[in-house]
């Protein structure tokens, strides 16, 4: 009797998965299949290997596609559960029918899957094991196999020593770059890049004979009729470069420029455009020729005009990385900042928007007269851009240009520039610019800031949004951490204080005024603290509004947190001023002040112990 008990408890575990995942509720199935490493640990590493995952190889062959997307991915972590590395193998045939899968969410999981298992395999479980499965799903039938032997290939492809069979496997990957189907072409297209990183990385394994594969991948690739196959040409290029840069090999250099400039000036415009989202990475791999870059400059001044707003958008922020590669300052005056300057004015709000993130680095390569002459212009009319995101993208970036021509120049532009920002009827525009104004006073120095946008800071705590008050006082306290204890109490918390009253009638000025001093106890300095904070709190403990009060005793805990620090000089204040207050608030009348309260007299009693 004991021992079928035992049987049966053994079973258990297995048996209530079974059940779960016959279960008519997809999201019951799909919860019991999150618990499948519970399930092997119960089982232990045999039985998970001779009874769970034989089941498993059912499952993946008849379920929802919800089902075999957690199934995918848990299994790429069962190489513990199924004894270690030694068995890992046994994890391949239901990853083999998850690879094979239509739903490409499914087909990823088994990938990612597949390759974490590969990692723990032995050279002979590569050869016996994981490298027929490549070959299997590259030849199989259906095209959702052959997408996913394109991922594998990595994973193997380094490891394989001997030359024979990394030439049959590169024959292999050729056979999918040249499939009748797009989607596998695509894929091994995309796919390409990772595997020439990874010779690049090994240089010692390629021959070439190796290169003449990736050559021939390369010129199928470029030369396809599909455009969602040949954009992904760019990095495949970028990576071939790269290998060869690396060799020192530049005997295919001139050959590969020239197929670069064919991709620059592709009809498909998905090819143009992701030339133009790569290009500073690929003229870059011709850096060490100058007639090679120069070579570049039409091509590239012809996508910053393309007809297409998103291949315009895309070569706007890679302007100040190419003009640094171009050796001769008078070619970026003559050539380059007149492309900046018809992009500032593009019809199309996304390119002005995308130039203002980075076309503030252009001042680098410049004199100090050169960026007052060429450049100023141009910024300071995007400062008054009609897009808010031009304006925003600027100011973020303004520490550079302030380096080289200082602010006295800008702050004609940038002040206005700020201060319709502050105001616009849109309050996330409000909250961005809300969230800068602490670089702008990294940038622009506490002088400048106490004379332009101090009141502003201000102003925005009495906003009519509450997250932009919340903000706003998060901004405060990061000022202070910026400009010190001094500035704080002379530039914002005497000026908090001397508040109209008329207007503290109001209960959300009362509680925004407590909110921002509580922040700032953290940051300023005890003498602050005890002599401007404490007063203002203790009197709003007697506060008509409950709200104010429970706040109040939030606010005391933190200001005896901060005032302990200096034990000797501030515990008559903390014994005389501060318990009896919070005791008073504990036998309030209403329920959340007494229970706020007696939260924060308990915090304070243990910082006095």
């Amino acid at each position: 009797m004991a021992a079928e008990n035992a049987k049966s408890k053994d079973l258990y575990p297995l048996a209530l998965l079974m059940d779960e995942l016959k279960h008519d509720d997809i999201a019951n199935r799909v919860e019991a299949m999150k618990k499948l490493d519970t399930i092997a640990i119960a089982l232990g590493s045999q039985r998970t290997r001779e009874e769970l995952i034989p089941f498993l190889v059912e499952v993946a062959q008849d379920d929802e596609d919800e089902v075999f997307a957690v199934l995918a991915e848990e299994l790429g972590k069962f190489v513990p559960y199924v004894g270690g590395p030694e068995y890992a193998t046994i994890l391949l045939p239901p990853l083999e029918i998850l690879a094979s899968t239509e739903e490409t969410l499914v087909r990823d999981k088994a990938v990612d899957s597949l390759n974490a298992v590969a990692q723990e395999l032995s050279q002979d479980q590569l050869f016996h094991d994981f490298i027929p499965l490549i070959e299997h799903l590259a030849t199989a039938d259906w095209f959702s196999s052959k997408v996913s032997s394109c991922g594998l290939f990595k994973s193997v492809i380094v490891r394989v020593k001997d030359d024979s069979l990394r030439k049959d496997l590169l024959a292999l990957y050729l056979q999918l770059v040249e499939d009748d189907t797009p989607m596998v072409r695509r894929t091994a297209a995309k796919n390409l890049p990772v595997i020439i990183d990874l010779l690049t990385q090994n240089p010692g394994l390629s021959t070439n004979e190796d290169w003449d594969y990736i050559s021939n991948m390369f010129q199928k690739i470029i030369n396809d009729t599909q455009d969602s196959v040949k954009f992904l040409t760019v990095s495949c290029l970028i990576s071939i470069l790269k290998f060869f840069n690396t060799k020192g090999d530049h005997s295919h250099t001139r050959d590969l420029l020239d197929s670069a400039t064919k991709l620059i000036g592709d009809e498909a415009w998905r090819v143009r455009y992701m030339a133009a989202e790569k290009f500073d990475d690929l003229a870059s791999q011709f850096a060490q020729n100058d007639e090679y870059i120069a070579e570049l400059i039409q091509p590239f001044l012809n996508l910053c005009e393309d007809n297409e707003s998103d291949v315009r958008k895309a070569v706007a922020k890679q302007i100040p990385g190419f003009a640094k590669l171009l050796k001769d300052p008078s070619i970026v005056l003559s050539k380059v900042v007149p492309a900046v300057q018809s992009l500032s004015m593009d019809e199309s709000e996304g390119v002005r928007a995308s130039l203002a993130l980075t076309v503030t680095n252009l001042v680098t390569l410049m004199s100090k007269e050169e960026a007052i002459d060429h450049m100023l212009p141009i910024l300071l009319n995007m400062l008054k851009d009609e897009f808010p995101d031009v304006r925003l993208n600027i100011i973020a970036n303004l520490k550079v240009v302030n380096d080289v021509i200082g602010v006295d120049l800008l702050s004609e532009s940038l002040l206005p520039a700020i201060t319709e920002l502050a105001k616009d009827v849109n309050w996330r525009v409000r909250m961005a610019i809300i969230e800068y104004i602490p670089i702008l006073a990294e940038q622009l120095g506490v002088q400048f800031f106490d004379q332009q946008l101090s009141d502003l800071c201000l102003s925005w705590l009495w906003d009519t949004v509450f997250s932009i008050r919340e903000a706003a006082v998060a901004n405060l306290k990061k000022l202070t951490e910026i400009f010190g204890s001094d500035w704080c109490r002379d530039e914002i918390i005497l000026k908090l204080l001397k508040f109209d009253s008329q207007l503290l009638e109001n209960f959300v000025y009362r509680f925004t005024l407590l909110s921002a001093l509580t922040a700032l106890v953290p940051v300023v300095s005890m003498e602050v603290v005890s002599d401007q904070i404490l007063p203002f709190v203790s009197h709003l403990a007697d506060d008509a509004v409950p709200n104010i009060r429970f706040n109040v005793s939030k606010s005391l805990a933190a200001i005896v947190e901060k005032l302990r620090k200096d034990k000797p000089t501030y515990d008559e204040t903390i014994k005389k001023s501060i318990m009896p207050l919070l005791d008073r608030l504990v036998k309030d009348d209403d329920f959340d002040v007494q229970y706020f309260s007696k939260i924060s007299l308990e915090e304070c009693k243990k910082l006095l112990e």
